[in-house]
């Protein structure tokens, strides 16, 4: 497969000072009678002149003779070259492309939107110019198609995958990376070379959002009475402990059940405990 070579224009300076010699050449041509040679002259004269080329700063120029690659300017400045060639500039520069928000599934099947930013910038001309039709629509297509197989890999959490080492919304730098690979091995091809790719949106899908977020309130919650609760045994037990050890108060298996039971009603409930002033014994 060819490959980008570097081509060596001659100096449009130069060129620019031949150009004005023939014009000249041709004006005396005709003040002097030679109206032949001054004809010829103009032909050449235009000839000349189709063939200057001014490269930007980071920009390069494909040239192409009659179908067949000849070579890349890649050196900015002002240059001559065969007047039959075809030049087509491609941008060097460094281009985002921040994609649309588009919806997906994930490995769990629930339906999320994503997006995500890319940077990139042109590495080979060749295959830029020649190996696909339109190389900047072809990194458009080929990032969501790869942001769409991502999404598809791992799951948006781990609520319903607790096996899930990584997942989109918590993946970060490692999510990032496989989808910036994926990127990098599908633009290959067209000569792109990936500097940045990450995801810079995700959500739930709004027909699921409502009931995702309920469901993460709803574990939110259950996570915290489990806290509450472990503490609250922790307690009841460092309490029972001390009074035996002290010799405070000699509790049979029902009193223990009995202060068990009004220990975790007041460390466990929601409100803060009333308390009941029992002027006869524990029993009454």
């Amino acid at each position: 497969m060819e490959k980008e070579k570097t081509y060596s224009a001659a100096s449009g300076y130069l060129m620019l000072l031949i150009l004005l010699i023939i014009l000249l050449g041709s004006i005396f041509s005709f003040l002097l009678g030679m109206v032949i040679f001054g004809i010829i002259l103009i032909p050449l004269f235009l000839l000349t002149a189709i063939g200057f080329n001014v490269v930007n700063p980071n920009e390069s120029s494909v040239l192409i003779l009659f179908g067949a690659y000849k070579g890349t300017i890649r050196k900015n400045g002002f240059f001559w070259v065969n007047p039959f060639f075809v030049r087509k500039k491609i941008s060097l520069r460094a281009r985002n492309f921040n994609s649309e928000t588009i919806k997906v599934n994930d490995r769990v099947g629930n339906p999320i939107k994503i997006g995500c930013v890319l940077v990139w910038k042109v590495e080979e001309t060749y295959k830029a110019a020649f190996e696909v039709d339109d190389y900047e629509h072809f990194v458009f297509v080929q990032s969501e198609t790869a942001l769409r197989k991502l999404a598809g890999l791992y799951p948006y959490d781990n609520f319903e995958d607790h096996d899930a080492q990584i997942t989109l919304r918590g993946g970060g730098d490692e999510v990032n990376h496989e989808l910036e690979e994926e990127i990098r091995e599908r633009l290959e091809m067209a000569g792109i070379k990936v500097i940045e790719a990450r995801i810079n949106f995700i959500a739930y899908s709004e027909e699921i959002a409502g009931a995702m977020l309920r469901r993460q309130q709803a574990t939110a919650v259950v996570a915290a009475r489990f806290k509450i609760v472990e503490g609250a045994v922790s307690m009841v037990q460092m309490a029972l402990e001390q009074l035996s050890e002290k010799n405070i108060v000699d509790f049979d298996d029902e009193k223990k059940a009995a202060m068990v039971s009004n220990l975790m009603v007041v460390l466990c409930g929601d409100k803060d405990a009333s308390p009941v002033i029992n002027t006869g014994t524990l029993h009454h």
